[in-house]
C-alpha cells in the first residue's frame, strides 16, 4: 500500500466517486439504518407530495415555489448527509484499489513433497492455486504470492506496496522476523514459505476488506449514540405535532412546509449526517498510521485505554543490548570464561549472542565440537547453551543459572550473586554463564533509553493512562529503567502468563489495556488484551490474536494508536455537542416566525429580526443543510487532540463546539436570511 501523503481531504476522482453514491445510498433500505436522516427522508416524501397536491389545485399550503424550494433544501440536506458517508467510504476503496493491484495474479514456484520430505523440484503454478501447507521457493525479483512462514533462508524483502516504507526489511526462518506477507517483494537471497492462509484469507484480502468498509460493524458508544439521537427525533417529533392544537388555538395556520421545516431544523441531523463519516474516517486514520484495525471498536476502544503494556526492549530502550563486560567467578580464569561464553553463544542468533561474542573476540568457525547440541533460549527455561561430549554449558538470568546449579549439589558464588545486583542496579542485565553445573562467571548486558521516551509517558500520564514496562530482566535491572524511563509500573522476569494475569487482574478492577507484542508468546497476552496490537513482522499466532497489526513494525505506535483513539471520541462528541447547540438558534428562527402574526408578544424571541415567516423557514432549513458538508473536513480529519484531563477537555469542548453550536447558526440565519430577502 502505497501511503497516501496528500493533504487533501477532499480529491476529484473521490469526489466523484463520492457524488455518485451519494444518490445510491438515497434506498430507503439504505437510509433506515440511520433512524435521524430516515426521518428527513420521509419528510421530503411528504414534501414531494405537497407539491403534487398545490399543483393540483390545493390553496391553503402557500404558493408552489416555496414549497418546491423547501422540498428541494432538504433533498439537498439527504445528499450532503450521505455524501459525508460516501466520502469517507471512498477514500478506503481507493485504498482498497490501489492494494488489488499487488494481488494481481503472481506465480508460484512451489515446492513438491515426496513423502515429507521436500525437494528442489520446482513447479510453477498461479498464486490462486496455493493452499494453507503448501511450500514455495522465492529468490531475488520475485513477488511472494501468497502470506507465509519463512522455514529456509533468509532474504530482504521490499514491503513498501504494503507498509509504504522504501527501506527493506531483512526475514530468516526461526524466531519473531519469519513472517512475510503476500504481495511483498524479495529483493536480495533465496527463502523456502510454508504457505499459512487459506485463499480468500490472505492479510491482503483481510486488508482490503477492512478499507472498504466491507467489515466495519457499529461500535457500541456508536450504537449508544445513534440510540440518543433516535431518542431526540422522537421527542421532536412529539414537539412539532402539538404545535399543531396550539396553532388551531392561536386561530394561526400552520403549513405542512413549516412543520417539517421545524422537525428537521430540530433534530440532530448535522450529528446525524456525520456519525457514520466519523467512525469510518477514525478507521481510516489508523490506516494512514499504517495500522490495520481488526474493526471500528478497536479504534474507540483504543481512545479510552486506562493501562498500557509496552515491551522494554525496542520500545523505552533502543534494543539489541551490547555485551560490554566479562566477570570471572572466584577462581575462574577470564579465558575459560571466554571460552564458555563464546561456545554458549555459537547457537545464539540475537543481537546480544552476536555481541557477547564480538566481544570475545573469537570466532566460533574456528572452534571444532563433537555432535553438539544446542540448547535454544525458551521463556520457562530462561536459559540457553549447548552439550557436547561431557561437557554441558548454559547461559541465562542469574536466578535460573542459580537453580541448575543448586539442583545439582552446587555452591552459587555470593561474589558473584552481588556482581549481578551491582550490574542490575546500574541498569544492566547480567548474565551468568556456567559449566557442568559450575558458575564460571558473569556478562554484562547494557542497553540505552529511547531519546524523548520520557515525555511520550509523561503525554499518557496527562491522557490519565497508566503504563507498565514488561521485560525479561531481573527485578532490580527493570526498577532502574522504569524509575530512568518514568513508566508507573513494571512487570520483571515476565513470562507470557504474568502478562495475562497482569491484563486480568487490571481489568478486574474495571480498567481498560492495550498491548503490543510480536511472539507466538504473547499471542495469549494479545487476544486477553482490549487492545492487542501485532506487528506486521510478527509470528502469524501474533497477527491473529490481536486485533490491530502496525504495519511499520514500530513498538511505540501503540501511543499513536491511542491518540487516533481518543480523537476519534473527541471527534464524536464536540460534533454532537455542536449539532445540539446549534438547535437553539433555529428554534429562534422558527419558532416566532410561525406565531408572531397572531399572537404579538412573541416579537421578543425574534431578537435575529428576520425579514418573513416564509423566509425564515427557508434561512433555517438551508443553513441546516449547508452546515454538513462544511463540517466533513473536521469529521474525516478529526478534532485536534491535546492530552489534558477529561474533566478541562469537556469544559474546553463545551466552551468552544457549545457555545460555537449557538452563536454560528444565529450569523448564518441571519445572513442567508439577508440573501433570500432578496429574492423572495
Amino acid at each position: 500500500m502505497t501511503r497516501d501523503n496528500s493533504n487533501s481531504i477532499l480529491q476529484g476522482p473521490i469526489v466523484k466517486e463520492a457524488l455518485k453514491e451519494s444518490f445510491v445510498k438515497l434506498d430507503p433500505r439504505k437510509m433506515f439504518r440511520n433512524p435521524v436522516m430516515f426521518t428527513v427522508w420521509v419528510g421530503t416524501a411528504v414534501m414531494m407530495a405537497v407539491c403534487v397536491w398545490i399543483a393540483l389545485g390545493e390553496k391553503s399550503q402557500g404558493s408552489l415555489v416555496y414549497n418546491i424550494i423547501v422540498t428541494a433544501v432538504l433533498f439537498i440536506t439527504l445528499l450532503f448527509a450521505n455524501f459525508a458517508e460516501a466520502i469517507a467510504e471512498a477514500r478506503g476503496k481507493a485504498q482498497a484499489n490501489s492494494l488489488r493491484k499487488t494481488r494481481e495474479e503472481t506465480p508460484a514456484k512451489l515446492i513438491q513433497p515426496v513423502g515429507e520430505i521436500y525437494v528442489n523440484e520446482v513447479k510453477l503454478v498461479p498464486s490462486s492455486q496455493l493452499r494453507k501447507g503448501d511450500v514455495f521457493f522465492c529468490e531475488a525479483g520475485d513477488i511472494i504470492p501468497s502470506d507465509g512462514e519463512i522455514i529456509d533462508g533468509l532474504a530482504t524483502i521490499d514491503e513498501s506496496a504494503i507498509t509504504g516504507e522504501s527501506a527493506p526489511v531483512i526475514r530468516e526462518a526461526g524466531g519473531d522476523k519469519s513472517s512475510v506477507t503476500g504481495g511483498t517483494k524479495v529483493l536480495s537471497d533465496k527463502i523456502k514459505v510454508r504457505v499459512t492462509t487459506s485463499q480468500g484469507e490472505s492479510f491482503l484480502d483481510k486488508m482490503i476488506a477492512l478499507v472498504e468498509g466491507a467489515s466495519r460493524q457499529k461500535t457500541p458508544n456508536e450504537i449508544a449514540l445513534t440510540i440518543l439521537l433516535a431518542g431526540f427525533t422522537l421527542v421532536f417529533i412529539i414537539v412539532t405535532v402539538t404545535l399543531k392544537p396550539f396553532g388551531d388555538y392561536a386561530q394561526t395556520p400552520v403549513t405542512i412546509a413549516a412543520f417539517i421545516s421545524l422537525f428537521v431544523c430540530l433534530i440532530p441531523t448535522t450529528i446525524g449526517g456525520l456519525l457514520s463519516a466519523i467512525g469510518i474516517a477514525g478507521m481510516d486514520r489508523a490506516l494512514r498510521a499504517n495500522v490495520i484495525t481488526k474493526s471500528g471498536r478497536a479504534v474507540e476502544t483504543a481512545g479510552d485505554v486506562d493501562v498500557l503494556l509496552l515491551d522494554k526492549t525496542g520500545t523505552i530502550t533502543i534494543g539489541n543490548r551490547k555485551a560490554t563486560h566479562f566477570f570471572p567467578a572466584p577462581g575462574i580464569t577470564e579465558a575459560a570464561l571466554t571460552r564458555a561464553v563464546v561456545l554458549g553463544s555459537m547457537a545464539d542468533p540475537t543481537p546480544e549472542g552476536k555481541s557477547i561474542i564480538e566481544l570475545a573476540g573469537v570466532d566460533p568457525a574456528t572452534i571444532s565440537l563433537n555432535h553438539p547440541r544446542y540448547i535454544q533460549f525458551t521463556a520457562e527455561t530462561r536459559s540457553s547453551g549447548i552439550d557436547f561430549d561431557q561437557t554441558r554449558i548454559r547461559k541465562g538470568a542469574a536466578d535460573a543459572i542459580r537453580r541448575i546449579c543448586v539442583n545439582a549439589g552446587n555452591r552459587f558464588p555470593a561474589e558473584v550473586d552481588t556482581k549481578v545486583k551491582e550490574i542490575a542496579a546500574n541498569g544492566g542485565t547480567p548474565l551468568v554463564v556456567s559449566e557442568n553445573e559450575q558458575v564460571l562467571g558473569t556478562i554484562e548486558l547494557q542497553d540505552i533509553i529511547k531519546t524523548g521516551i520520557q515525555e511520550r509517558f509523561d503525554r499518557l500520564r496527562k491522557m490519565g493512562i497508566k503504563t507498565v514496562m514488561v521485560t525479561g530482566d531481573n527485578p532490580l535491572t527493570a526498577k532502574f529503567i522504569a524509575e530512568k524511563a518514568g513508566v508507573d509500573d513494571f512487570i520483571a522476569e515476565a513470562k507470557p502468563e504474568d502478562k495475562m494475569n497482569y491484563i486480568r487482574k487490571e481489568q478486574a478492577g474495571g480498567r481498560l489495556v492495550a498491548m503490543m507484542g510480536d511472539g507466538t508468546n504473547d499471542a495469549p497476552a494479545l487476544a486477553q488484551a482490549d487492545v492487542g496490537v501485532a506487528m506486521n513482522s510478527g509470528t502469524q499466532a501474533a497477527k491473529e490474536a490481536g486485533n490491530m497489526v502496525d504495519l511499520d513494525n514500530d513498538p511505540t505506535k501503540l501511543i499513536e494508536v491511542v491518540e487516533i483513539g481518543k480523537q476519534l471520541l473527541m471527534t464524536r462528541g464536540t460534533l454532537t455537542t455542536f449539532s445540539i447547540a446549534n438547535d437553539v438558534a433555529k428554534y429562534f428562527a422558527i419558532v416566532p416566525a410561525l406565531f408572531i402574526t397572531s399572537i404579538p408578544a412573541l416579537q421578543g424571541m425574534n431578537i435575529m429580526h428576520l425579514h418573513s415567516p416564509e423566509s425564515a423557514i427557508l434561512s433555517a432549513v438551508i443553513f441546516n443543510a449547508i452546515i454538513i458538508p462544511l463540517l466533513i473536513p473536521l469529521a474525516l480529519k478529526g478534532v485536534a487532540y491535546k492530552p489534558i484531563g477529561a474533566s478541562a477537555l469537556l469544559r474546553r469542548n463545551l466552551l468552544i463546539y457549545g457555545l460555537g453550536g449557538i452563536l454560528i447558526p444565529f450569523a448564518g440565519i441571519k445572513l442567508i436570511d439577508l440573501l433570500v430577502s432578496l429574492f423572495y
